[in-house]
């Protein structure tokens, strides 16, 4: 299937006129809302690890020049550029060209090695299980898929050493569950709640005043680090008990969801939500 940006029309209107401007758009990917923000003017440097990206970076360097910069490492590396940006944008999860390849092991649809790694390095969800403790194994399907028996699942799974992602899927008798158990194995090979919050940490230092960051996100976890992470930024410091305080750091964006046209058009975009802010000084 072909990757869709999820809501690309609510993150157009919340960043507003972006001609000339010059963007960090953190999440490449298929390079969905890298192409409109370029069609719109903006100057884009963008990140992704997935290798498999090259294509679609390529045609794009190709058509807007030096307009356009790839930096293919994770976004936390956002961490390492100079200057400050006018708006930085995450579309978070994993893409339609991750999930539709069965070699790469990130969907129970199709049967492949059970790898899930975005960048093809380091520890593979095989590995992972592998090398993990049944205790270990039940806090991430617990932490990072709310399953209920992770317990009982690490245990099952443990025992069974998958190497495939059919075997996986077939260890887990709810078809409720398989989906959880799947994520968390994700966001545990990847490191995604990590690179997430080291990313975000990066994000005041590198907007400038009136800067934006909007981030796309599509399950609670991630959702509620972003949510957590802009309730902080968009409160006011010092003292609220004092006769004044120092305007907050932030101001919220109103926040986005895809309606019914999206949802139809595009199924994978039921999930997501939208939230961003402004830099305020």
């Amino acid at each position: 299937m072909k990757h869709i940006p999820v809501l690309l029309n609510s993150v157009m209107n919340a960043l507003g006129d972006i001609n000339g401007r010059n963007i960090i758009d953190a999440t490449f990917g298929a390079g969905g809302y890298t192409r409109a923000f370029l069609n719109a003017g903006a100057n884009v440097i963008a990140f992704d690890r997935d290798p498999n990206v090259a294509d679609d970076v390529n045609a794009i360097r190709a058509e807007f020049g030096t307009r356009f910069d790839f930096v293919p490492r994770p976004f936390s590396h956002i961490a390492d550029l100079d200057g400050k940006y006018d708006a930085i944008v995450f579309d978070l999860g994993i893409s339609s060209m991750q999930i539709d390849v069965a070699a790469r092991g990130f969907s129970f649809r199709g049967d492949g090695p059970l790898d899930m790694r975005m960048s093809g390095d380091g520890m593979t969800a095989a590995e992972l299980i592998q090398n993990s403790s049944v205790d270990m194994l039940a806090r991430i399907f617990r932490d990072y898929g709310d399953v209920k028996k992770s317990s009982l699942f690490a245990r099952i799974i443990k025992d069974a050493k998958p190497k495939t992602t059919f075997e996986l899927k077939n260890l887990i008798h709810n078809p409720r569950d398989v989906a959880p158990v799947f994520q968390a194995l994700r966001i545990a090979v990847n490191d995604e709640m990590g690179e997430l919050g080291r990313a975000l940490d990066a994000v005041p230092q590198h907007l400038v005043v009136g800067g934006k960051c909007v981030c796309v996100t599509f399950h609670s976890i991630e959702d509620r680090i972003v949510k957590n992470t802009f309730r902080e930024w968009t409160k006011s410091p010092g003292d609220p008990r004092m006769p004044t305080i120092a305007p907050p750091p932030f101001i919220s964006i109103k926040s986005a969801v895809p309606d019914n046209t999206e949802i139809i058009n595009n199924p994978r975009a039921r999930s997501a939500h939208m939230r961003g802010v402004i830099k305020s000084y």
